[in-house]
């Protein structure tokens, strides 16, 4: 088929890879007007290590990362609350969390497709469906016709606005910082650690070449002036009730090396096809990151539209096959995550000493088994 996707972030590539190597013709077209190596670290969990294998582009991205075996939860003190034993997903899967540069994992995506498969500098405004055709607007007056569009154009992708008028980004209460820097021994090889307090959130995880990737959330209004364009030791001194280790982490992060978003995502949306037009990544289910789920969701869209592919000659069956293994799956991701986030930013102090006082008596395994579903998938 003659495929357009809108959108080269992680769904979009994976889905050209994807779909490139069972032989379509495929042309991505994005919006920025170069590839730029930047972005914070990101979590793959075991589940998208899968998809990644079946594509032949996993072992490239996997010793492109960093081991994760263990998560630890701690209160604002350091104090072990929980922990969840990932190496068991090895034994259970096949398969590792990893942790990952955002532009290494891009960056493979790139090399794996053909020359001049994708178009920079362009941005979408709308489609228009006639027949068995999709054609794609963009902003500089140019459009393209295909026979299949995939719309993986973000959260705040203008054709799932055009699809769906009532869907917009909802904000989840908290403003997020992200950042690499080098790690020198301050975070424990192998272990993702998050500390709760009721100011906000902190979490770090290693990654290859002595480098970790941390993330630090407080509760506020949605784009507060107050918290736009801080220096790392102004952003370190909002954390400064936690162990020393967090404000040396911030504080020592280069300026540009660290990225300020408010957390948002979707209400979880009943449908992702619309005749021609296909919904993939954030712009069919974006969730709050709490789950290391966001790009794993996304690559596992990639792989179920590629397995469709497969499956089925007839498109309406491929699509058909893609909304029924994606909307429930990615609406049970979004759902969750931000109930965890919810947990996690609480912010009124009794609510907040029970949650600590209980938390450490759930067995480990328990929350484990919570997150099976994850990653004892069949794409």
């Amino acid at each position: 088929m003659n495929i357009a996707i809108i959108g080269g972030g992680i769904g979009g590539l994976c889905a050209a890879v994807t779909l490139q190597k069972q032989g379509h013709e495929v042309h991505v077209f994005e919006s920025a007007p170069v590839f730029h190596p930047i972005g914070a670290g990101i979590g793959i969990g075991s589940n998208a290590m899968q998809a990644l294998m079946e594509i032949g582009v996993g072992e490239e991205i996997f010793r492109n990362g960093y081991i994760l075996n263990t998560q630890v939860f701690q209160d604002m003190h350091g104090k072990v609350l929980n922990t969840i034993d990932f190496s068991v997903l090895k034994k259970m899967f096949g398969q590792e969390n990893i942790t990952i540069h955002r532009a290494n994992l891009h960056r493979t995506f790139l090399e794996n497709l053909k020359t001049n498969t994708i178009e920079f500098n362009k941005r979408c405004i709308r489609i228009k469906q006639h027949k068995e055709r999709v054609t794609a607007f963009f902003e500089d007056g140019t459009a393209f016709e295909a026979e299949l569009l995939i719309a993986a154009d973000g959260i705040n992708s203008p054709i799932r606005q055009q699809l769906v008028p009532e869907s917009k980004p909802r904000y989840a209460g908290y403003t997020c910082w992200r950042g690499i820097t080098e790690n020198n021994g301050r975070v424990k090889e192998f272990t993702s650690t998050e500390l709760w307090s009721t100011k906000g959130r902190f979490g770090m995880a290693p990654m290859k070449d002595g480098f970790i990737y941390w993330f630090a959330c407080i509760n506020t209004s949605p784009r507060n002036p107050t918290y736009q364009q801080l220096e790392p030791n102004e952003v370190s001194s909002i954390f400064h009730h936690f162990p020393e280790t967090v404000s040396d982490i911030i504080a020592s992060t280069p300026s540009e090396q660290i990225l300020h978003h408010d957390i948002s995502d979707i209400k979880p949306l009943r449908n992702f096809v619309f005749d021609r037009v296909v919904l993939l990544g954030d712009a069919a289910h974006a969730t709050t990151p709490n789950m290391g789920q966001g790009a794993g969701q996304a690559i596992e869209d990639a792989i179920v539209l590629g397995n469709g592919f497969k499956q089925f000659e007839d498109i309406r069956s491929v699509l058909d096959f893609y909304n029924e293994k994606r909307v429930a799956r990615t609406g049970k991701v979004i759902r969750l995550s931000r109930q965890i986030g919810a947990i996690a930013q609480i912010s009124f102090s009794p609510i907040a000493a029970a949650r600590d006082l209980f938390f450490p008596l759930l067995p480990s395994k328990s929350l484990l088994w919570r997150l099976k579903f994850l990653f004892d998938v069949k794409l």
